[in-house]
């Protein structure tokens, strides 16, 4: 725990595992672009809340890492990141994890004090009149009415990331870790002029911050397509790359500081102009995928047939009946139209190929079906409380499980993001 911690590189994503069976099978997808001669820092995400459904412990997430980087000869960096955590729930992420995604959802909008306000005000003068930044044809709109705002909205945010950096500097060690802090759960997205005066106050908080999640516009449901104004996304990204860059600048944040993207994983649609804004800025970027892992092993089952399309769809059944349950935890992150549903029943009837169609996240098959597959997400707790037999049919499914996670890893991500069209 006392040493000293590689940054991330230019591109890193994040992979969750929530059975702890594929790290491998995912980690085989980092060396075919590694051999590529492109460099990406795979990041092993679990959150509490996954933690808790699945009855398991953070230090399991490191185990399965670093036994995968040893079966596989991975010379690269690798980190464990506590997801999404809180002072509540940073205890048990401590030891094993040495990547720390701040999340201070719940203090954003709380008011700050008028004092620390003027005092944020008068600390950042250059904050009070419009800024250039490279790489954006027009000023930055700043004010004094307008820092007041940012201010008094995010400063709360900012000062409890603060103190839960300490907090785990103090029992870790400062440069054990890296420190992501994740701005993304609010109602509406940041604004250049909003990240800005946020990066600042991140700064005099003393926080060596390396990836910074806003919230962007459009939804970023998990594990379907991004829906949204794609241009205005793209228009979005490329401004908040230019404003990183201006705060490392100017107030001294580590200069490897990088946007993350949240529940990235199969945004293929702004996939291009995310490769596009960050090849054209020489930046690095950090995404961040959402549980598509266990869907990868769901269709691994249906496609081996037998006891494993029998439990997919046993799995289905239970995710129909226990919906709103399953859908509550994730209600601002999915959309789904029970009316749109096959029964269980329907789903009985459903050849091991019509299963994989459904579920796997190809938009030119017509039989590709984004409400199921969006249940299925959410249904991993049903997969869970059938404890072993789930599991030992993860070992006896192995060959399909692997192939679908590798391939879903690095073809659907590491290469559109990436790589581009190079032949592996």
């Amino acid at each position: 725990m006392g040493d000293r911690v590689h940054g991330l590189g230019m591109y890193s994503l994040g992979i969750g595992d929530r059975f702890a069976h594929e790290a491998e099978a995912q980690l085989v997808a980092f060396v075919k672009a590694a051999r590529l001669g492109v460099d990406v820092t795979p990041v092993w995400n679990k959150s509490n809340r996954e933690h808790l459904v699945v009855g398991s412990e953070p230090v399991g997430v490191r185990e399965a890492a670093d036994a995968a980087a040893c079966a596989v000869g991975w010379r690269g960096t690798y980190f464990v990141d506590a997801d999404h955590i809180t002072a509540a729930t940073v205890a048990r992420f401590l030891d094993p994890c040495d990547f720390f995604t701040l999340d201070v959802a719940g203090s954003i909008g709380r008011p700050a004090a008028a004092a620390a306000v003027e005092a944020f005000c008068a600390r950042h003068s250059e904050l009070t009149a419009d800024v250039e930044v490279a790489g954006i044809n027009a000023p930055v709109a700043m004010s004094r009415e307008t820092t007041a705002r940012v201010a008094r909205h995010y400063l709360e945010a900012v000062k409890d990331a603060g103190q839960l950096y300490r907090l785990i500097v103090a029992r870790r060690g400062a440069g054990t870790f890296l420190t992501e802090v994740s701005m993304d759960e609010t109602a509406a997205p940041q604004t250049p002029s909003e990240l800005l005066a946020i990066l600042a106050a991140l700064a005099d908080e003393g926080i060596p911050v390396r990836t910074i999640a806003p919230r962007f516009s459009g939804r970023f449901n998990k594990g379907v397509d991004y829906v949204g104004d794609v241009a205005g996304f793209a228009a979005e990204f490329a401004a908040d790359i230019a404003v990183v860059r201006h705060a490392v600048g100017t107030y001294g944040l580590p200069a490897d500081l990088k946007l993350s993207v949240h529940s990235g994983s199969d945004k293929f649609s702004i996939f291009p102009h995310i490769r596009e804004a960050i090849r054209q800025a020489g930046a690095g970027v950090h995404v961040k995928t959402s549980g598509t892992t266990w869907l990868e092993e769901v269709i691994g089952l249906a496609e081996a047939g037998g006891d494993g399309l029998a439990l997919v769809q046993d799995v289905y059944a239970g995710a129909y009946e226990r919906r709103e349950e399953l859908c509550a935890p994730y209600a601002s992150v999915i959309d789904i139209d029970p009316a749109c549903l096959p029964t269980p029943a329907d789903v009985r009837g459903w050849s091991s190929e019509r299963f994989v169609a459904a579920v796997r996240h190809d938009a030119q098959e017509p039989a590709y079906d984004r409400q199921v597959r969006q249940l299925m997400h959410v249904g991993y707790k049903v997969a869970a409380e059938m404890g072993d037999s789930y599991t030992e049919l993860l070992a006896a499914c192995r060959e399909s499980i692997a192939q679908n996670v590798t391939d879903n890893i690095f073809e659907r991500h590491l290469r559109p993001l990436f790589i581009g069209d190079q032949q592996t």
